[in-house]
């Protein structure tokens, strides 16, 4: 689907890739993983030629495709369900030509067209994604210009999803998603048809939805196979033997220079130090291992302080006067708890932070908190009030106007500002540099509460691992809204649930919310079913009325199931054997020729086991339906 070959682009004198070679077959999903700043959108950039290599290149399968989600979100007067429905170009032109085409000959090819695409199902294709994303039935019909730039972003991907291309490019697609669209997200790109190639610092999506790994390290593209897990477990092991191969050699050299010093004057032994510097020469020298630096996080512990720390009855929140958000809350927090809070965007999660956060005041009810408190807020949008003109040390000293130099330096230095770093103006500093500095601003104090709103979102995997430990070694209390259920899962120990006005504790970790939301969205397409008279589901239900065929139908589908499943076992056997293949070191220092057959060769285990369970899906689901 994808071959780049020898590619090298520079930027502002930079070497970004350096003939960097790697190939995506047509069907697999691929996640692009790398540092921060490495170059990964300037690839897809590269593969939609918004971007021309300086040298080498890259095509495309030759009628393929590609597809990525709009830059600018959509806007304007045009309802969500059609701003998806004209994604499809193809159909879009077809029905307009319907319209105003007067030649029987191409009105039934017209019509054949639109057949063979299925047009007829795309709004309830389209009202499907909308839906998975967090549009509900009432807002698919409103016009986009109703929602903030975070909805209009979801209705691009919607849009870039409904399209289905060949090859679809994702940069980041979890980033406006709350954790129950990304749930959803996950489960609809591990069904997606094409091919996928995703950058992604989500561990949960690379683990869930994708079968191979890109990295992007050292200007080079490596290709590995299996999920994000299995990635780090194989690289882990290369940079081992490769550091371990280099002691080995360094050893030899020495040895090998040794004797020739000692007796290369000596004739008798002329020849033999002689044969040894030809040796020392001809030996092509093992790469050092070098590990990109991974900046840590390192929150002051607070002072000790008596619970609650803050403890509301009947507090009623909002931001329009009479008009609550959240009503009737009586909630507590402790010196020791680590909350999540969890519920769709648009519930109130942020709402109930900034109240807890002293950014909003309580309307009714009792608000107390510990006169001694001090509270840490982080939110992404802060990062837009930072002085671009200045550097983090000006805004640390702004904090800290009695502090030495050197303390506010150390307090930087905590989170990876050290030397000149903590110098540079901030309009020249990354995402998830800006990220850090506003947990170096928000943390100078040593809070005895961290409010935490969706803090990973400019992080890459390796700073979300040195978040989660720099959490689980701190001592005060967090409250977390996040859309990464890795982050959840490893540093929460208690769950609330933001939903109709309320906010209650959740009895359950969060693998059974996760359960509950799936079989909550399992019920409402149940009854959506049963109420949409012109639904398909409703359609097969009447073909199927009479009891007698339904009963006599269901052998083949009994044996088309039974045969799809040993074909599920089959294929699945075979690629844990490849797996274990290409988790084996020796592989990645044999002819790349073989490892190349083997990563080829998963890819298509992994088509054909794919097709086995959907067919053993369907046949499952259609026994199901006979019986019901």
């Amino acid at each position: 689907m994808l071959h780049i070959n020898d590619l090298t682009y520079r930027i502002g004198g930079r070497i970004l890739f350096e003939q960097a070679t790697v190939v995506v077959p047509a069907g697999h999903k691929v996640g692009l993983v790398g540092k921060n700043g490495t170059g990964k959108s300037t690839l897809f950039k590269l593969i939609l030629e918004e971007l021309a290599p300086d040298d080498g290149s890259l095509s495309v399968q030759k009628r393929a495709r590609v597809g990525r989600v709009a830059q600018e979100a959509p806007t304007g007067s045009d309802s969500l369900l059609n701003t998806v429905l004209k994604a499809d170009g193809e159909r879009e032109s077809l029905l307009a030509e319907a319209d105003t085409c007067t030649d029987p000959h191409r009105i039934g090819e017209i019509h054949a067209r639109l057949a063979d695409i299925d047009a007829h199902s795309a709004p309830a294709r389209a009202a499907t994604i909308l839906n998975g994303l967090g549009f509900d039935h009432e807002a698919q019909l409103r016009p986009c210009s109703d929602f903030s730039g975070g909805w209009q972003m979801r209705v691009a991907l919607a849009a870039a999803l409904f399209a289905q291309p060949d090859l679809l490019l994702l940069d980041e697609p979890t980033n406006h998603l709350d954790l129950e669209a990304v749930m959803w997200l996950e489960d609809y790109l591990k069904r997606y048809p094409g091919t996928i190639l995703v950058i992604s610092h989500e561990r949960a999506l690379l683990n869930t939805v994708v079968d191979e790994i890109i990295h992007l390290e050292h200007c080079k593209l490596t290709r590995y196979g299996g999920n994000y897990d299995t990635f780090e477990k194989t690289r882990r092991e290369k940079l081992a033997l490769q550091a371990k191969a280099q002691s080995k050699q360094l050893a030899q050299r020495k040895h090998l220079q040794s004797f020739v010093d000692r007796f290369r004057a000596k004739a008798s032994k002329a020849k033999q130090a002689q044969s040894r510097v030809k040796m020392l020469e001809k030996m092509e020298p093992i790469a050092s291992v070098l590990e990109e630096k991974t900046y840590t996080f390192d929150f002051p512990d607070p002072e000790p302080l008596s619970s609650p720390l803050i403890a509301m009855e009947e507090v009623d929140v909002g931001y329009e006067e009479n008009k609550p958000i959240l009503k009737k809350l009586s909630l507590r927090i402790d010196m020791d708890d680590r909350i999540a809070l969890l519920g769709a965007n648009g519930n109130g999660k942020s709402t109930l932070v900034k109240l807890l956060a002293n950014r909003l005041a309580p309307m009714e009810g009792s608000l107390r908190k510990s006169s001694k408190l001090k509270v840490g807020y982080f939110a992404q949008h802060q990062t837009d009030e930072l002085n671009v003109q200045k550097t983090p040390f000006d805004h640390m000293a702004a904090l800290m106007p009695d502090a030495v130099e050197s303390k506010v330096r150390a307090q930087l230095g905590r989170f990876g500002f050290e030397g000149n770093k903590a110098d540079s103006k901030i309009e020249k500093l990354s995402g998830g540099e800006k990220a850090r500095l506003l947990f170096a601003l928000m943390s100078f104090e040593a809070p005895h509460i961290m409010f935490l709103d969706e803090p990973t979102n400019h992080l890459d995997v390796d700073s979300r691992e040195a978040l989660v430990q720099a959490i689980n070694t701190y001592d005060g209390a967090v409250v977390i809204v996040s859309h990464d259920p890795h982050l959840l899962e490893l540093t929460c120990d208690r769950l609330w649930i933001v939903e109709k006005g309320d906010c209650k504790d959740f009895d359950g970790d969060l693998a059974e919310y996760k359960r509950q939301l799936i079989e909550a969205r399992r019920g409402d397409k149940k009854n959506n079913a049963n109420t949409d008279q012109n639904s398909a589901a409703n359609q097969k239900k009447a073909s199927r009325q009479d009891r007698a065929a339904q009963r006599a139908a269901q052998a083949p589908l009994r044996k088309k199931a039974k045969e799809a499943e040993k074909r599920v076992e089959k294929y699945t056997q075979e690629k844990e054997k490849l797996e274990a293949k290409l988790a084996e070191p020796k592989v990645y220092e044999g002819p790349s020729d073989k490892l190349q057959a083997l990563q080829i060769k998963l890819g298509e285990i992994n088509n054909q086991l794919e097709e086995a369970e959907m067919e053993w899906l369907e046949a499952a689901e259609a026994l199901e339906e006979a019986n019901a």
